[in-house]
């Protein structure tokens, strides 16, 4: 596929990044010329010098032969103005990134046929919706849904009080899901009936939805209502991670200190309480009850104070912390401190472009994970001689992947090796990065 990139910021580079290792012919379109050169170096791209907003320069691009047009620049007007021109040409698909809410809350599908857009995002409508998701699950660190919600692949942290450490996989009998990975020391393990789990892991499991709370419960892990919450903050996605949360009837502080913004929010939220003080004065946080804080929600404009807020926090108590973290960079050094989740919104966006184009060809959806370095395809089992009336154990899955659930006419399997294979059966597969182009070939040759 050529794919064409409009800005080379860490979205752009991150897209950049993957896109070109997937074997897709890519063009990064930016203005600052020594990123360009820097990229070009060390990335197998094309660079082009110019605006994404001059037909000139996405014409010497190659704009007429581009099948996916990207544009992820720091300026809705710029983004917006590329998609138009890109109209002009023979694109197949337009995505932008626009952070101006007008264009959501006024209908984003006539914004899309306006502009001639097929996938609009808003990095903090996604943010929000992120942390809104994982509010829901006490003890998850990522979640992502298959088969119109019936699977969910979660994420856990193995704390000391976990029944099952030191326990093989083939020891956990009546799991009623799959661990399909083990994080453990920066590196991605797709486990196998010995490997054992350990204090500390970071595990993914693929679950029924109506069995999560039975998984939750066999690995100790606390299940309890979320009653209050702290915002750090009250920007854009403080607002709208407010209005949502106290819509479900949850306690909402949140903690702004500019008293213009906080007349703003005062106005415009129904019951969270707005406090007008530095998300770094213990003493006020500590008078307004974040020791008991159920959830603390760190998204400030700034790094370091949503991580030393969030720290803040963990030390006087408070059970859970979200923290935005502008460069994503810093997010794998964050483990250590006790900081149960960060979220990068440059990293949310780029991911919920990379799965729009993962729902293509063999797959029917794909989420790529936060942690950046493995996926999830919902993939359809072709009607061949390879798969029919196989059993999962005489099937050789590429290197690097592993099934997690079968749906079969909208029943959810949790597979065994004993398990049979129909034709067109979805199945849900995780895998490592490095796998994925092995993955999808493996479905697409036999089609």
């Amino acid at each position: 596929m050529r794919i064409m990139i409009v800005g080379a910021g860490q979205v752009g580079y991150f897209l950049s990044e993957k896109l070109s290792v997937e074997g897709h012919d890519v063009t990064l379109v930016d203005r600052d010329k020594s990123t360009l050169r820097r990229l070009e170096r060390d990335l197998n791209i094309l660079t082009v010098h110019g605006s994404g907003a001059s037909s000139k320069i996405l014409e010497q691009g190659g704009i007429d032969e581009t099948d996916l047009f990207i544009a992820v620049t720091d300026s809705d007007e710029v983004n917006l103005i590329a998609c138009i021109i890109s109209k002009q040409f023979n694109v197949k698909t337009r995505i932008a990134r626009v952070r101006n809410e007008e264009f959501f809350w006024k209908g984003s599908a006539l914004s899309r046929q306006l502009f001639g857009i097929d996938l609009l995002i808003s990095p903090d409508l996604a943010m929000s919706d992120e942390i809104v998701r994982l509010s829901t699950r006490p003890e998850a660190f990522e979640i992502a849904e298959f088969a119109d919600g019936q699977v969910v692949l979660l994420g856990y942290v193995v704390n000391k009080d976990n029944p099952c450490i030191n326990q093989s996989l083939y020891k956990l009998k009546g799991l009623r899901g799959v661990i399909v990975a083990i994080i453990r020391d920066n590196a991605t393990i797709i486990p196998r009936g010995d490997d054992v789990i350990e204090v500390d892991d970071k595990i993914y499991i693929v679950v029924r939805k109506r069995d999560v709370l039975a998984v939750e419960r066999r690995f100790n892990l606390t299940n309890h209502t979320l009653k209050n919450v702290f915002i750090i903050g009250g920007g854009a996605i403080a607002f709208l991670v407010a209005r949502r949360l106290e819509r479900n009837r949850i306690d909402v502080r949140l903690i702004e200190r500019d008293p213009a913004r906080c007349e703003y929010l005062t106005e415009h939220l129904d019951k969270t309480i707005v406090l007008n003080c530095d998300g770094l004065e213990a003493n006020a946080l500590m008078e307004e009850g974040i020791g008991r804080a159920d959830l603390v929600v760190s998204v400030t404009n700034t790094d370091s104070t949503n991580i030393l807020s969030s720290l803040l926090a963990k030390h006087h108590g408070a059970k859970r912390c979200i923290t935005h973290l502008a460069s994503p960079d810093f997010i794998p050094m964050l483990d250590k401190l006790s900081i149960d989740v960060a979220l990068s919104p440059r990293q949310i966006a780029a991911n919920m472009i990379l799965r729009y184009v993962r729902a293509g060809g063999a797959s029917v959806s794909a989420a790529t994970l936060l942690s950046g370095n493995a996926e999830v395809i919902e993939v359809k089992v072709p009607d061949t001689e390879q798969f029919r009336d196989k059993k999962l154990k005489d099937i050789a899955f590429p290197t690097g992947s592993i099934l997690g659930a079968i749906v079969r006419y909208g029943r959810v399997i949790i597979p065994s090796g004993e398990t049979r294979l129909d034709p067109y059966d979805t199945l849900v597969i995780f895998f490592v990065e490095d796998a994925m182009q092995t993955v999808e070939r493996f479905f697409q040759s036999k089609a």
